[in-house]
């Protein structure tokens, strides 16, 4: 098996139109990178450096912002995959935002408002840790949280999961018009890895805070959240803002494969340093030229004192 490319890991895992979509399709420990394994590391840090160079360049050019939308079943990955992929961006142009439960002002607005308060600025990069596909997925399983949403009982119909995949594919199509450029990411993780996962946490007392109750509460619930993502994933993978369904039962392989959809990303944006116009430019050698002078009248009153 030859090794693939970075931008072969992004393309295998994208989906911009939902139609032929199968989530039972996508192997969670899916072995085609398994020849990556040995330079995994080496591949990440380099793919790390590239969205570094890129990111600062996107934030220079001030044009596109990117979102980057992460949702995952519980101990999929979601935290420590951010962590990794993002260590060598800028603070200064990056913004992570963890949403949960929303809280009773949130339940007074529309489902979309809280999350279109933390949209990124042109040139940065926002992160949202879950979203609002939130109201296709938790809301769906759990369906007495809809009736927690003050939503008028005309407009709670059969038809509410498919009118929210329609307004999320009009907002993010609005967006998208916007220069706002939507990647988003569903973490797939096995119910055996998970396991795996929280028996870890439970067996190493400085994982003990990454565990809650209602984690294994949520696993009961497991396969009604996978047909909830199939259909979400099916629904609203778009050319403009597709989904990267990402095998993670192989941490260092999710990493490598959400970098790498990054990175190929803002590639195809080809961001720029601006430059400067032939005033401006005139300017600034006038400026170097005097700082130049600065320096060299230094160096003769040294010479000069010396004598």
């Amino acid at each position: 098996m030859s090794v693939p490319s970075l931008d072969q890991i992004a393309a295998r895992y994208r989906v911009t139109d939902g139609a032929r979509f199968r989530l039972a399709e996508i192997d969670p420990a899916d072995p085609w990178g398994k020849s990556l394994k040995s330079n995994a590391k080496s591949l990440l840090s380099d793919g790390v450096k590239r969205l570094s160079d890129l990111q600062e360049r996107l934030y220079a050019q001030d044009r596109w912002s990117i979102l980057l939308v992460f949702q995952a079943m519980d101990a999929a990955g979601k935290d420590s995959t951010i962590k990794h992929v993002m260590s060598g961006v800028n603070p200064q142009g990056c913004e992570v935002h963890a949403f949960k439960a929303p809280s009773s002002e949130e339940l007074d607005h529309d489902f979309l408002w809280r999350t279109t308060r933390q949209l990124p600025r042109r040139g940065h990069i926002g992160i949202f840790n879950r979203s609002y596909y939130e109201e296709t997925l938790i809301v769906r399983v759990h369906q007495s949280i809809l009736a927690r949403q003050q939503l008028p009982p005309a407009l709670v119909t059969r038809n509410i999961w498919r009118e929210r995949f329609e307004d999320i594919n009009a907002y993010e199509r609005y967006l998208s018009r916007q220069g706002v450029v939507i990647r988003k990411f569903f973490l797939h993780v096995s119910k055996e890895e998970q396991r795996r996962r929280f028996i870890q946490r439970l067996d190493e007392a400085d994982k003990h805070w990454k565990f809650s109750l209602a984690d294994v509460g949520e696993r009961a619930h497991f396969a009604e959240y996978m047909r909830a993502y199939e259909d979400t994933i099916r629904c609203t993978s778009t050319a403009w803002a597709p989904w990267h369904v990402i095998p993670a039962d192989r941490k260092w392989f999710t990493r490598l494969a959400v970098a790498a959809a990054i990175v190929n990303t803002i590639e195809t944006l080809d961001p720029r340093f601006p430059s400067a116009d032939p005033k401006v430019k005139a300017e600034l050698n006038k400026v170097k030229t005097a700082l130049e002078a600065e320096v060299k009248a230094g160096k003769a009153a040294a010479r000069s004192r010396k004598k």
